[in-house]
């Protein structure tokens, strides 16, 4: 059926925190950017989706950078074979800093 996302999008438990530590009014706006950039091609480089060497500590290896002036960050992993995207953290970048729910994290 044309227009259904071809990955299946899956949640970590702990991304509910992780949103909760950004303003409610990005929610809506952050879901469906994921649903709309990570649903058909999450594997296709481009400049604001890339690969990530070495992966971070939450074993994503796929980053997701959008939103006003790029500072939301979504990191993620993907399974090629059950056509399946998992969404492990979701941060938002302040100047030079990245935050991760409400822990700064260090890359």
């Amino acid at each position: 059926m044309p227009g259904q996302p071809k990955f299946a999008i899956v949640y970590a438990p702990e991304t509910i925190a992780h949103l909760d530590a950004i303003e409610r009014k990005y929610h809506r706006f952050i879901r469906k950017t994921i649903k709309e950039q990570l649903g058909h091609t999450p594997d296709q480089i481009t400049r604001n989706r890339k690969p990530l060497d070495p992966p971070i500590p939450s074993g994503a290896t796929w980053e997701l950078r959008f939103g006003p002036n790029n500072r939301f960050r979504i990191f993620y992993e993907l399974d090629s074979e059950a056509l399946a995207v998992s969404v492990l953290a979701i941060g938002i970048k302040e100047g030079n800093r990245l935050f991760i729910g409400h822990q700064e994290f260090a890359p």
